[in-house]
Parts: C-alpha cells; sequence; structure tokens
C-alpha cells in the first residue's frame, strides 16, 4: 500500500545519515560539494531510501563495497531533488561489473533482416528492472565532471523515461499541454541531431542520442548535469525544457 511505503520511506529518511557515507560523498562524488545545506540534507534522504530498497549485484568477480553503493545512489539521487518521486520505481537491482562488458545487440534493418553481433558497452538500462554499469567508467566519469559524460546520469535517465513518470511530481508531466510542450520541443532538438549526425554537422550533444527518442533524453540529461552553461548558451529553450522537467537549474552549481 503507498501509504505504508510512503511511512517507511519517511522514518528512513528522518534516520541519522551514517558518518562514513558523508566522508564518502565529500571525498568522492565531486556533485555533492557544490549543493547547498538545504539539497545536500535532501540528496542524503533520498540516498538512504534508493540504498534501502534496491540491490547491488556484483559481476565478473567484482567487490560491491559501501563506497560503491553511496557513490551510485549519489549520481542516481541527483536527478531526484526538488520533486516528488517513486524512486525509480521499475528499478529493483544493479549489477556492476569491473569495466566495460558485452552484450549481443540486435539491430532490425530494412526488408525485416536483423543483424546480430557482440556490443561492448559501459552501461545499459533494462524496463525489466535492472540497470547495469561499468564501474572503470563509473569511476572516470566522476573525476571528469564537466565533459557531458556520465554513465549514471545516463542510465538513471532512461529509468525516468520507461517509468512513465509513475510518482513523479515534475511540471512537465502535470497536464497533457504541459508534456505536449516538453515533447514538441525534445522532438525537435532530437531530428535536428539527428540531421547534424547524419551530414556529419558539428554539435554539442554527443550524436549517440541521434540514436532514438530515448538516448536522445539520456543525453541531453548527462549534458545538462555536466556541461549547463554550454548547453544554455547553446540552446536555451532545450535547457529550460530541461530545467522544467527536472525542477533544477544546474548553472548555479558552477
Amino acid at each position: 500500500m503507498f501509504w505504508l511505503k510512503k511511512y517507511k520511506r519517511k522514518r528512513i529518511a528522518e534516520r541519522p545519515f551514517p558518518d562514513t557515507w558523508e566522508n564518502i560523498l565529500q571525498t568522492d562524488a565531486a556533485i555533492y560539494n557544490i549543493l547547498n545545506d538545504e539539497d545536500k540534507a535532501e540528496l542524503q534522504g533520498h540516498i538512504s531510501i534508493f540504498l534501502a530498497e534496491k540491490y547491488f549485484e556484483p559481476c565478473r568477480g567484482f567487490v560491491i563495497t559501501e563506497r560503491v553503493k553511496v557513490i551510485i545512489a549519489a549520481y542516481a539521487c541527483v536527478l531526484l531533488l526538488h520533486r516528488q518521486t517513486d524512486y525509480y520505481p521499475g528499478l529493483y537491482s544493479i549489477l556492476v561489473y569491473p569495466d566495460a562488458f558485452i552484450t549481443n545487440h540486435k539491430e532490425y534493418l530494412d526488408g525485416g533482416l536483423i543483424a546480430e553481433g557482440p556490443e561492448v558497452l559501459s552501461g545499459q538500462s533494462s524496463h525489466r528492472g535492472t540497470v547495469v554499469l561499468s564501474w572503470d567508467d563509473v569511476e572516470y566519469d566522476r573525476l571528469n565532471i564537466n565533459d557531458g559524460r556520465n554513465v549514471i546520469y545516463h542510465e538513471f535517465a532512461h529509468q525516468i523515461d520507461t517509468s512513465g513518470g509513475k510518482g513523479d511530481s515534475s511540471i512537465v508531466l502535470k497536464n497533457n499541454a504541459n508534456f505536449a510542450a516538453w515533447a514538441k520541443i525534445l522532438y525537435k532538438n532530437y531530428m535536428k541531431l539527428r540531421d547534424d549526425a547524419e551530414f556529419d554537422a558539428p554539435s554539442l550533444l554527443d550524436k549517440y542520442g541521434a540514436t532514438d527518442p530515448s538516448e536522445f533524453f539520456a543525453v541531453v540529461t548527462e549534458f545538462f548535469f555536466e556541461k549547463p552553461i554550454e548547453l544554455y548558451d547553446d540552446n536555451p529553450q532545450l535547457y529550460n525544457e530541461l530545467m522544467r522537467f527536472y525542477n533544477e537549474d544546474p548553472i548555479i552549481f558552477v
């Protein structure tokens, strides 16, 4: 029942935040140190709930430590600040590999043909309840905070996308008119990136975002939090739509 889940979450968020977790955030999560005190307290509550509800699974000999869990939870929960959410309701487990992992990629071609082959990935998100991360890439991204790439932001943006907005109080999802305006602007910019990719035109955004609309949302989320000034200067309309969705303005953190 929702009221019971809400009550349990409130109790978890009100527990004293462990000093060891605070030390990990201060040392290893650069985003934490640029938040104001109110946002830090909110993020701590989100992290506590996230770690109480999600299961971490080691892969290929990797060891899941407290540090691993806190860092992943911190960046995942940055995407939840300033609004009510249901904490990635379709997500149950986070699988962590020591480095890049290989999956079988399937591509549907014209004429009903299917091409299959191995694909090397740094992250993957599934609507069936899992996020998969390469720890090497997580570590690289947390040390390079302004390059527009963050595998945690990327994969958890997919989780927001596939949840269909369940339990999310974003103003964009309040009514059909808000969502239609949001979707129109994102789709217009997705199509522009597709054209840029097709004609090899210069673009601020990673052209991987031209793969499909869901990848576009994940890529622009990375840039919104990692290169907010550049994104705003390049495309203020798109930046403002992301600001409306996330109810955050990362420029104030730069």
